[in-house]
């Protein structure tokens, strides 16, 4: 029977079935299939899975990126970062990756990021004169950041499923998101005399002061975000809420962009958005529960156990297997099903948790940029109107180096817990 529902699922994703369907009709098929179990068992758990604060920040982080980008204050951000390093070679390449850097710090969402500024910057790459690949391939790679530099909609999921810190695990993926974002910009630096990208005429300083202090609300957001998470007072979901009350206030009472009347379509588009994931990860629960029925999470761990290599090996193995699962499947019902028989299996081995947490993240983050399903590539190709074969070719450069900065975090995975450490001792 397990065969069976496995070539189901199968052949639903390679006819396009959407993944939360799939999900949903295999749970169901094999509970159906088990005549001592209830057929209610799947809906049960559906809902079960739903009821969690923690997921409460999904929505509402959607929500805020959704208000910065109808306030504008993504233009404002935009156009600072340009200021900023615009006059250099690949400016405009430069000024991408930057702003994902920043608005990944406020909306926790890649996807969010990559319609939001890829909207603004692909146009303007194009009409700037780089190559659609370039443009695509950098706004759809520097997208991904927005699930790996806190506070982000994965973690949060993660955290929520391991059972560990949020905060420990925001702070986990800081400098490991940054590190990302220079990788990102040497590719752009590499590339910028090889493909003579243009540059745009300096900034006088002045003109940078007043665009700083303009987009001073939304450089702010990451550090409150961050530092209220980190110092307890309030939760991720907290912090999420507070996101979505502060870009609201922001964009009707400072920039004056956020009309009242535009409200009940931005909370439309916010729920038409969240219902993607938040259907997925319902029905990732459901199959979850049948999995636990068939024990491969005693299967996987026994499996582990014998492989020889210790935690290298095996957090290699863990960035392959997730590699491939995010070629078809999106972060969060990803983890729904594979991160509670993986995690076991990373404990017996002494792999932190958090660490764990880290890698799987970043991992199903470079999932959003590659076909058939990468989100961000698809979402990126459409803007540009080019195939995602050639939209995945412009993103294969960047590709590759957040893949070199992944290895470096497999090599030395204790080093990126210094920070969470220390502001988290009594966690370690």
């Amino acid at each position: 029977m397990g065969a069976l529902l496995v070539i189901m699922f199968v052949v639903f994703v390679a006819i396009g079935v959407p993944i939360s369907f799939a999900l949903g009709v295999v749970s169901f098929t094999g509970i159906m299939a088990m005549p001592a179990i209830p057929n209610t068992v799947v809906f049960s758990k559906m809902f079960n899975g739903m009821n969690s604060f923690t997921l409460l920040a999904v929505p509402l982080f959607i929500l805020a990126a959704n208000l910065m980008n109808e306030g504008e204050i993504t233009e404002k951000l935009i156009d600072c970062c340009n200021a900023l390093v615009g006059r250099f070679r690949g400016g405009l390449a430069y000024s991408n990756v930057l702003v994902s850097m920043i608005f990944a710090g406020i909306s926790g969402s890649s996807q969010a990021d990559t319609a939001g500024v890829g909207k603004i910057f692909i146009p303007s790459m194009e009409k700037q004169g780089y190559d659609k690949g370039t443009s695509v391939g950098v706004t759809a790679a520097s997208s991904t950041l927005g699930s790996i530099i806190p506070p982000s909609i994965t973690m949060v999921v993660y955290s929520g499923i391991a059972n560990v810190g949020t905060g420990a695990l925001f702070m986990t993926g800081l400098v490991p998101g940054i590190l990302l974002g220079l990788a990102m910009m040497l590719v752009i630096k590499m590339y910028s005399k090889k493909k003579n990208f243009p540059q745009c005429a300096p900034v006088k300083v002045k003109e940078i002061l007043r665009l700083v202090f303009q987009s001073l609300p939304a450089l702010l957001t990451p550090i409150i975000l961050i530092g209220g998470i980190v110092s307890g007072l309030f939760t991720p979901t907290e912090s999420a809420a507070f996101a979505c009350v502060y870009a609201l206030l922001v964009g009707i009472f400072f920039y004056k962009t956020i009309k009242i009347k535009n409200l009940p379509r931005i909370l439309i588009e916010t729920m038409k958005l969240s219902s993607l994931s938040l259907f997925a990860l319902a029905t990732a629960n459901a199959l979850g529960e049948l999995l636990s029925y068939y024990q491969l999470n005693v299967i996987v761990q026994g499996f582990f156990a014998n492989m020889p290599g210790g935690k290298l090996v095996f957090l290699l193995v863990v960035v392959a297997f997730f590699m491939f699962v995010g070629t078809f499947m999106d972060a969060v019902p990803a983890m729904i099903l594979f991160v509670p028989i993986i995690l076991p299996a990373a404990t017996s081995l002494g792999i932190s948790p958090i660490i764990l947490g880290l890698i799987i993240v970043v991992t199903l983050a470079l999932g959003l940029v590659t076909p058939p399903y990468g989100l961000c590539l698809l979402i990126a190709s459409s803007i540009s109107g080019i195939t995602i074969e050639d939209a995945f070719k412009g993103t294969m450069p960047y590709f590759l180096s957040s893949l070199a900065v992944l290895l470096l975090m497999i090599l030395m995975p204790d080093l990126w817990l210094a920070i969470p450490k220390a502001i988290f001792p009594g966690l370690f």
